[in-house]
């Protein structure tokens, strides 16, 4: 598990996504055109998160998509949330 003094340093390389004490996670929402845009981001992640065997906790209301990644069993953020994290910002395209 990193330390959270060691996330907060790497998300400013990361725009958009924050950390959310509570949760012991990074967080972001993605915005898209509509719904179908959405869902096709989320399908590229899927595919991306079963590959690592590593999942997101994710909501999707119409076109936005929330989501917040921790490694559950560390207790907190790991190396694998944030390369889960910059896939997801590569299927973004943004």
């Amino acid at each position: 598990m990193l330390s959270e003094s060691d996330v907060k340093t790497r998300l400013g390389t990361m725009p958009g996504w924050t950390y959310d004490m509570g949760k012991k996670a990074i967080a972001r929402d993605f915005r898209f055109a509509d719904f179908s845009e959405a869902f096709g981001f989320m399908t590229r992640v899927a595919l991306a998160a079963e590959k690592a065997d590593h999942h997101p906790d994710w909501t999707n209301v119409y076109n936005k998509v929330s989501i917040a990644l921790s490694t559950h069993s560390a207790g907190g953020v790991t190396e694998k949330d944030f390369a889960l994290a910059a896939a997801m910002d590569t299927a973004f395209g943004k």
